[in-house]
């Protein structure tokens, strides 16, 4: 961040953007999430739904710490729990 507060967003990320677009950002804690206004209304809901579950998944990270696995006893474990459910 310059000493105007400015941050830059690097070139491959904005190339979705148009020039003079304006932006939303929503801060949390330290994690910062820039929107776009034209499309914040449309998602709204939805992007409140996903900032709760990964606030969740990052209090449970926290807590516990996250398990590695490969992919293919992460594809067991699902299969598993499908059949238990």
């Amino acid at each position: 961040m310059s000493s105007k507060g400015q941050v830059v967003m690097p070139n491959e990320m904005r190339k979705e953007f148009k020039e003079d677009e304006k932006f939303i950002i929503i801060k949390n804690e330290k994690q910062l999430i820039l929107k776009s206004i034209k499309d914040f209304n449309e998602n709204l809901k939805e992007d409140l739904i996903f900032a709760k579950r990964t606030e969740k998944a990052w209090k449970r990270y926290a807590k516990t710490g996250f398990i590695e696995m490969n992919s293919s006893d992460f594809i067991k474990i699902l299969k598993k729990l499908q059949y238990n459910h």
